[in-house]
């Protein structure tokens, strides 16, 4: 044998397959309702109290439905128009950034938007 290779002999050691945790069986309306689950910064949230803006529970659910959508087609940043009250969500991170009532967006100028969503509930 050529003095420049080595032999080794060393038995590869094969790693012990872990047992995998069980996954929950979680139903898929379950898990539907956790993807269109939103967040409300703290700074929206201020915003809805101040301005005693109420949205009811159907229209956040066509509001997160609606987000999904907008992500798939890219959009990161959208103005949601609803009859009584504009959102800045960040579809991205499904999280409402800020709201107004539909008198205050009259007379604003909305910027680093990249789509926008009408929501008629």
């Amino acid at each position: 044998m050529d003095p420049r290779i080595q032999s080794l002999h060393r038995p590869l050691s094969i790693p012990k397959k872990q047992p995998r945790a069980k996954k929950a069986n979680v139903p898929f309306q379950q898990f539907l309702h956790g993807a269109k689950e939103i967040k409300v910064s703290k700074h929206a949230m201020d915003r809805l109290q101040e301005r005693k803006i109420e949205i009811s529970e159907k229209t956040w659910s066509k509001i997160g439905e609606k987000m999904i959508e907008a992500r798939k087609k890219g959009v990161d940043q959208s103005l949601v128009v609803l009859k009584e009250a504009a959102l800045v969500v960040s579809s991205k991170n499904r999280t409402v950034v800020t709201a107004m009532d539909r008198e205050e967006t009259q007379s604003q100028i909305f910027t680093n938007i990249n789509g926008t969503i009408f929501v008629n509930e």
